[in-house]
């Protein structure tokens, strides 16, 4: 085994993966003695391994014996025993990185190891899956383990109410979708109560397909958002303009980034239209805002790619999984503008009302690992944003798929032809076919042409989802086509039916090279399971979606240069390194993407965090009282710093409005001396005089229990008043944060300084509101006392 592992994964890794294999030599050792044990013996373990961490024992000091207990339980509980690969796996997950492992060796297995023993710890382990069937699979399955070894197991679905959450949350394990541990995480910083609140601090999680959850979910950001009102009228009568324009005359699309602008001539005729002067002047903002999203509904989304039409909604989908997103919208107004596009009636726009990206959210558990058969490519990624390497898991079986030379073509109809005439060869004689396509259009451009040789076969798209598991199931019985989008029934095991695996076993075809080699991987790897024969084999054109968006110019100097055979197919030697060298690029493209969301994303981070905090203090009643004293100390310094700036001469400070500004925060305040004073310091002595004396008599009144019970909810609604306004703010900054580069700016840099003067005037807009709310407070209780 150790020789094999030598040659499959390089020398530095194999000195890592040796120094696994004697930890599962020690685990195989223990085994006869873990056998003998009773059930009730077994289960006693886990109280023995708890007590042993309260006694300083650390988990890396449990991991053998307590990686030889799961093993046993898995066989008297589910009757599967780990492979030694798999005890590997586990090793990795629990140090907090990636164990990449291919389909069908068994990474729901090895998740029960790593989060069993990290769960010992007491503080909550979160297992996550990409969809809602996989999590409850996987804690039925997974979970009766460990319910075995006497933890609590809990499941986390959208629509569940909070006390199945707060249940789910304080079990042991939980399972789940990521975006729905996510939006846990927003909705638990807009609560008006601490009992509203589900989480509890992390502490670890693996995630299943990470390379999906991690990487090509990444470019969404999560967002919970409340609905506003959306002018109808100008929403169809945008789209209907937007119908009307040309590209290159009116406006720009760049197919590589996927961004679109109005061109000089295309502001001149949208001026025309709706008789403005000019369009960027700010009154006109709401105007801009519906013709470019019109603008982007139109150019940057295709319908059936894109998103679906069902029963006169639109539905988001995928472009990773095939999947529609159900529940999820795009935000400030876009997805209103598609449905205008598409002559729907127009649901309400959303307004952002918390948000964080995928890859911040996740930066939150302080152990962070993954499984997945495909991560390797990405490493560097993993490595610089979640500090995760990438190991490679030996298969438990030598693989034996064969991964033929693509077949690459002149054109889309050519190549289809081909895909069709092969499918009809292996469909003679039995051997079942599983079509990979990018997105629901190319799925049904395929089923077309499979039907003109009168081909039985099934599409799996996201118009199909219900019945997604089930046929991805029966893909591999004998004489089954399945055409699927790429991502279709991930994590679902394909098995050979009887007869198959001496046809040559699963032949999948891939009909485009897709963003990343890591995803042609995938769709290779749905073939070949533990040991089973199976081929795949791409089947590519100069027209594809990659080569338009990203070689397009170069793909028209090739044509001239091509040699072709009657089918269309290409015969140049170097016409793979071509398609290569674009992936590349696309890949870059991709990590680019990405890279420029989370660094603005970044400076939302730091300035949410802050927010989040102070909302936690006051929620919990954490030294209140303090809290609310430093936010009126900084918001009167800041007053008297800009009222009386050494920039503007004595004579024209304002200190009348100064008055105005401190009496809202200093209720029953003597501050009337201090307009027409001259003198800073004068100033600044008589205002101190007045926050000591206010702050004596808060002091007073805060000591009734009842009294103090009644700042949170008010100084809440302040902060969420302001921080929401902010986020528009900020989403409004970041929109043209990109034209910036035009005229020699970083933009980053620009975003970060901008962003922190917004959020630096938010916050002192928060403090003067908590100073206004506590103030009102004290001033109704003194009149009350007063009266009394």
């Amino acid at each position: 085994m150790l020789g094999f592992m030598k040659k499959l994964t390089g020398d530095k890794q194999t000195k890592q993966l040796n120094t696994y294999y004697k930890k599962v030599q020690q685990i195989n050792k223990l085994e006869p003695e873990m056998e003998k044990l009773t059930d009730e013996q077994l289960k006693a373990k886990t109280t023995y391994f708890k007590e042993q961490l309260e006694k300083g024992k650390t988990i890396q000091d449990l991991q053998i014996e307590a990686f030889a207990v799961v093993r046993e339980a898995a066989k008297r509980v589910v009757g599967m025993r780990h492979f030694d690969v798999q005890l590997i796996g586990g090793m990795v997950l629990s140090e907090g990185n990636i164990a990449e492992m291919p389909t069908g060796e068994g990474k729901t297995l090895v998740a029960s190891l790593s989060s069993y023993l990290r769960a010992l710890e007491g503080k909550g382990v979160h297992v996550i899956t990409v969809n809602d069937y996989l999590a409850s699979r996987d804690r039925e399955l997974i979970g009766g383990i460990h319910e075995f070894l006497g933890l609590t197991v809990g499941l986390n679905l959208p629509m569940m109410d909070q006390n199945q959450k707060k249940a789910a949350y304080q079990a042991d394990i939980t399972y789940g979708v990521g975006n729905e541990f996510g939006f846990d995480h927003l909705r638990d910083h807009m609560a008006y109560d601490p009992n509203q609140r589900v989480q509890r601090p992390y502490h670890y999680a693996i995630i299943d397909e990470a390379d999906s959850v991690l990487v090509d979910e990444a470019k969404t950001p999560l967002i919970i958002a409340g609905k506003t009102g959306v002018s109808n009228e100008l929403s169809y009568l945008c789209a209907r303009v937007i119908k009307t324009f040309k590209e290159d005359e009116d406006f720009v699309f760049d197919p590589e980034t996927k961004s679109t602008n109005f061109t000089d001539d295309g502001i001149a005729k949208i001026e025309r239209g709706f008789d403005i002067d000019n369009l960027y002047d700010l009154e006109h903002q709401t105007l801009y805002h519906y013709v470019i999203q019109a603008l982007r509904a139109h150019i940057m989304f295709e319908r059936d790619v894109d998103y679906i039409v069902k029963e006169g909604k639109v539905l988001l989908v995928d472009a990773f999984t095939g999947r529609t997103m159900e529940g999820r919208s795009l935000s400030n107004g876009l997805h209103q503008a598609i449905e205008a596009k598409e002559g729907l009636e127009l649901t309400e726009e959303n307004k952002t009302q918390a948000s964080i990206t995928i890859q911040n959210y996740f930066r939150l558990y302080p152990v962070l690992s993954g499984m997945t058969g495909t991560a390797k490519t990405e490493e560097k990624e993993f490595q610089e944003i979640y500090s995760m390497n990438v190991i490679q898991i030996p298969t438990n079986r030598p693989i034996m798929r064969k991964d033929l030379p693509d077949q690459i073509f002149d054109t889309i109809d050519h190549k289809y032809k081909a895909v069709a005439k092969k499918v009809k060869e292996l469909n003679a004689k039995g051997q079942p076919v599983l079509i990979g396509t990018t997105s629901i259009l190319q799925s049904e451009k395929v089923a077309d042409y499979l039907r003109e040789h009168h081909l039985t076969f099934e599409v799996l798209n996201a118009k199909t989802v219900e019945q997604e598991v089930q046929l991805i199931s029966i893909a591999g019985q004998k004489g089954r086509i399945t055409v699927a989008t790429n991502m279709a029934g991930r994590g679902t095991d394909i098995m050979l039916g009887e007869g198959v695996a001496e046809l040559g076993g699963l032949y999948v075809i891939g009909t485009e090279r897709n963003e990343s080699r890591r995803i042609d991987n995938q769709l290779k790897g749905r073939s070949g399971r533990q040991g089973d024969p199976g081929v795949s084999e791409f089947f590519i054109s100069l027209e594809d979606d990659l080569i338009r968006r990203f070689a397009r110019e170069e793909a028209e100097k090739l044509k001239k240069k091509l040699k072709l055979d009657a089918e269309g197919r290409i015969l140049n030697d170097k016409i793979i390194e071509f398609f290569d060298r674009t992936q590349r690029i696309c890949e870059g493209s991709g990590y680019a993407i990405r890279e420029y969301n989370i660094k603005l994303d970044d400076v939302l981070n730091m300035q949410r965090s802050t927010v989040y905090e102070l909302r936690t203090r006051i929620l919990e009643g954490r030294d209140l009282v303090p809290l609310i004293k430093t936010a009126v100390e900084s918001f009167v310094k800041s007053e008297i710093e800009m009222t009386c700036s050494e920039e503007i001469i004595p004579e024209k400070w304002d200190t009348k409005q100064l008055v105005g500004n401190l009496s809202e925060v200093l209720p029953g305040g003597e501050l009337s001396e201090i307009v027409g004073l001259m003198d800073q310091n004068k100033i600044s002595g008589i205002v101190t005089a007045e926050l000591e004396d206010y702050f004596t008599r808060l002091d007073k009144i805060t000591e009734n229990p009842q009294v103090l019970a009644a700042f949170p909810r008010y100084i809440l609604s302040a902060v969420d008043h302001h921080w929401l306004a902010h986020l528009e703010a900020m989403e409004r900054l970041k929109e043209g944060i990109g034209l910036r580069s035009y005229s020699q700016e970083d933009p980053m840099r620009q975003y970060g300084r901008e962003g922190y003067a917004l959020f630096t005037d938010m916050y002192h807009k928060i403090e003067r509101e908590i100073g206004r709310q506590c103030a009102g407070i004290v001033r109704a209780i003194e009149n009350q006392i007063g009266r009394a």
